[in-house]
């Protein structure tokens, strides 16, 4: 018995006569490696895929992703292929690489494969039917789980970079020593609210901050949730060590805290961001001196 019948619980799709085709199929894309591979490039550049790549970066991936392959079709193993799927879609997301265009050439190569067979077997009507009954199957889920495991990394990706834009958008900084400033811009929803007081708890533990001075000039607008959202971040705080003084409130933002009823008691309010920063200053115990400058007579 050769050793492929030990792989047919890895192609649960194939027949016993498709199992003991496979071999030959292997054998066959593996001596023609080098015409099935420049074929299928060929075929590639003509659909306009993979156009973020270099042309070496192009061969070197091909190779790749046709010696994968092949060695999928011979032991069906779906592990292995999604392991490879991961790590090709982790090179070539970086470089711009579209979804289409991983599924596009996955579909070309089954086609040019498919074809090499067919050319292979052709005189051979019953056989070549036999053949591609192996084939297509084991073809088809390559396709599937290349294109699921390519989504997932991109769906991981986006997640990625969403969470730091959430981060720059939130900057907590250190202004002198026991004292940060967050600056908030734009629209502050539910989700970027935890984001928020994740960061400022954060930042306070880092700095050992006694006094956070969070300016939201820059937020159009808050809803009843995020309102107090904002009060449980003062208490959080408050909790850690240190004091926050709000500055920027908007007409709009002052008259929602009013009429959703929050404790205003909990929270120092300050009208503009350097009127914040002295009473920061003053909390700290931090003189403020002016020095008058004499003009040029």
């Amino acid at each position: 018995m050769s050793d492929h019948v030990t792989d047919e619980t890895s192609h649960p799709e194939l027949t016993l006569a498709g199992a003991q085709l496979l071999p030959q199929l292997v054998a066959h894309l593996r001596e023609h490696r080098a015409r099935l591979r420049d074929e299928w490039s060929a075929r590639i550049r003509e659909a306009h895929l993979l156009e973020a790549m270099t042309p070496q970066e192009m061969t070197n991936e091909t190779t790749s992703v046709y010696d994968n392959y092949v060695e999928v079709l011979e032991t069906g193993s779906v592990e292995a292929l999604q392991h490879y799927a991961r790590d090709l879609s982790e090179r070539i997301i970086p470089r711009g690489v579209e979804t289409h265009e991983v599924v596009g050439i996955v579909l070309l190569l089954r086609d040019v494969l498919a074809r090499s067979l067919f050319e292979k077997y052709q005189d051979d009507f019953g056989l070549l039917n036999e053949v591609l009954d192996a084939y297509e199957p084991a073809a088809n889920r390559i396709a599937n789980t290349v294109a699921v495991s390519f989504v997932d990394e991109r769906e991981r990706v986006i997640r990625q970079q969403q969470d730091a834009i959430r981060e720059l958008s939130t900057p907590v900084l250190p202004v002198r020593e026991r004292l940060l400033i967050l600056p908030i811009i734009g629209v502050l929803d539910s989700e970027r609210a935890k984001q928020l007081t994740v960061q400022l708890l954060r930042g306070i533990r880092t700095h050992r901050a006694k006094v956070v001075v969070m300016d939201i000039t820059g937020a159009p607008d808050v809803d009843e949730t995020v309102a107090n959202h904002l009060v449980q971040t003062v208490d959080a705080s408050r909790l850690m060590g240190a004091s926050v003084i709000i500055t920027g409130l908007s007409p709009t933002i002052a008259q929602t805290l009013v009429t959703i009823g929050v404790d205003l008691s909990k929270m120092n309010t300050i009208g503009d961001l350097q009127g914040g920063l002295e009473e920061a200053e003053r909390l700290l115990g931090y003189r403020t001196t002016r020095t008058e400058v004499a003009e040029d007579s």
